[in-house]
């Protein structure tokens, strides 16, 4: 198999060299910044980061979406500097985990968030600056040029939410982050007119590309931290917005909110990764936005993103995760790494140029995670082996069957909770449902289900899944909630219901 050939790749700082000088690149609050306003800053800013840390050294943020948190990415870049963003809803505890471990030498945070930390959150040697402080002292200096970098270096650490235990920083490069720009810019058809509402955490993969895909297409990103749905709406219409993601816990409260003709006008496009859309809420995100674009996708933060469904096949392929998205190699194997036939659940392995580096200062685990591709691989070398199951159905469409390290035991029996769940929601008596295994001392583990739904309909939902499912399949128990847990990146935290079943 013909290895692809390797695109163009720059140092991630290059970024605003690729929009018209005078167009808008960035929307903040209090200002707006030009393409060439938005290099500037990013040169002043990587001034001050190359006089007070040596190139290696990890500088982290920790504010909610603005000057610092929308420049700084770019500013290390071409400063030689690691960027560790941590995400501005994080307590001090985890805050202070994420100093420690990554060994930061310079944080720059919003003082609300600087003032909570205590005693010993803040390593011995590592520099505190409010981001007011951090503009006001780059102001004077002399911008850095566009950098040399070599692409392959260390450009960021971005860590897990923890929701399943310790947090992870995840090792991304500039190639990394730049192909993961080109590629959605690519399959998003981005344009240079394009404006794009950044709602989602720029500490999160698919949030922070929602500025670096826009600026890669030479369009504008405007960063939004709201409080309600309709916050979204009213930003969509005030900014002309063409572009939006967001995760499904978000989209359901998106849809109910009122959208005017105005608010929704301008959207071309919509995406969602962080969890499977079901097809009820495919039909209702098509009714509300008619005129746009319908982009589900599929990534993890060890490799970027593996797949998306072109929005002509979400009409008819609504539960599909879709094809491997541009510089993406994604496989499906067995056990012993071969490739699995159509039809054949195995592994989604991912392989190519958006592979991480594995996990900082963590060799144990990114062992467990990064290994050799599978034989079949065109890329070769080091391949992330994600522990998701999957299919792959007619016209090589992919589609979700469980994670391995989430499949119940029961009985002797591997369950998908992903089958229960869709299970549950087909029914029409939950709008959403999580199935976790809580031990049993029967069968090992015991289905619980938790749903939600606008009234509790738990004794229909149990005889409509009675007639739909097989007898080792049953719920043991069935919990009704007003909403389900989220975790820092807006997703469901399915660690935090497996806990609650237990108890």
């Amino acid at each position: 198999m013909t290895r692809p050939a390797d695109p163009p790749v720059l140092p991630l700082d290059h970024l605003p060299l690729r929009g018209r000088a005078e167009a808008n690149a960035l929307v903040l609050k209090d200002r707006t910044l030009s393409f060439a306003g938005l290099d500037e800053a990013v040169g002043r800013l990587a001034a001050l980061l190359s006089r007070r840390l040596d190139k290696g050294a990890r500088v982290a943020s920790w504010a909610a979406k603005g000057w610092t948190t929308c420049v700084l990415p770019l500013a290390a870049a071409r400063a030689g500097i690691v960027y560790v963003p941590i995400n501005p809803v994080l307590k001090r505890g985890q805050a202070a985990h994420i100093l420690a471990d990554s060994g930061a030498s310079l944080l720059i945070g919003t003082p609300a968030r600087l003032t909570s930390l205590q005693d010993g959150d803040v390593p011995d040697g590592t520099v505190v600056l409010g981001e007011g402080e951090a503009e006001d002292a780059c102001a004077s200096l002399d911008p850095l040029p566009p950098s040399d970098h070599d692409p392959a270096d260390l450009v960021e650490i971005l860590y897990t939410s923890g929701s399943t235990g310790r947090p992870k920083g995840v090792m991304l490069s500039h190639a990394n982050l730049w192909l993961g720009a080109d590629s959605v810019a690519s399959y998003l058809r981005l344009e240079d007119d394009d404006v794009t509402l950044a709602v989602l955490p720029l500490s999160f993969d698919y949030g922070q590309n929602q500025l670096l895909s826009g600026w890669f297409a030479g369009g504008c990103a405007v960063p939004l931290d709201y409080l309600f749905p309709r916050d979204v709406a009213k930003a969509c219409e005030r900014h002309g917005v063409t572009t939006l993601a967001a995760v499904p816990p978000l989209w359901m409260q998106l849809v109910e909110t009122g959208w005017s003709l105005g608010q929704s006008r301008p959207l071309r496009r919509l995406t969602n990764s962080g969890g499977a859309l079901t097809e009820a809420l495919v039909k209702q995100l098509r009714e509300t936005f008619p005129r746009a674009d319908l982009y589900p996708m599929y990534g993890l933060t060890e490799a970027f993103r593996s797949t998306y469904l072109p929005p002509e096949l979400v009409a008819d392929y609504p539960t599909s995760m879709g094809r491997a998205i541009p510089h993406a190699e994604v496989l499906i194997v067995r056990g012993d790494g071969s490739v699995c036939d159509d039809g054949e659940e195995g592994e989604l392995v991912h392989c190519g140029p958006l592979v991480a580096q594995g996990y900082w200062r963590d060799a144990e685990r990114t062992a467990e995670r990064f290994r050799p591709a599978p034989p079949a691989s065109a890329y070769g070398g080091t391949a992330v082996w994600s522990g998701d199951r999957v299919v792959r159905k007619e016209g090589g469409l992919l589609y979700f069957a469980g994670r391995r390290d989430a499949m119940i035991k029961s009985a002797g029996n591997r369950i998908s909770p992903h089958e229960i769940e869709a299970a549950a929601r087909a029914t029409g008596f939950a709008s959403d449902a999580v199935a976790v295994g809580r031990p049993d001392a029967r069968l090992g583990q015991a289905i619980h289900l938790f749903v939600t739904g606008e009234i509790d309909m738990t004794g229909d939902l149990g005889k409509a899944l009675a007639k739909e499912l097989p007898n080792f399949m049953q719920p043991a128990h069935i919990e009704w909630m007003d909403t389900f847990p989220l975790n820092p990146n807006g997703k469901i935290d399915r660690a935090a219901l497996t806990l609650k079943a237990r108890t």
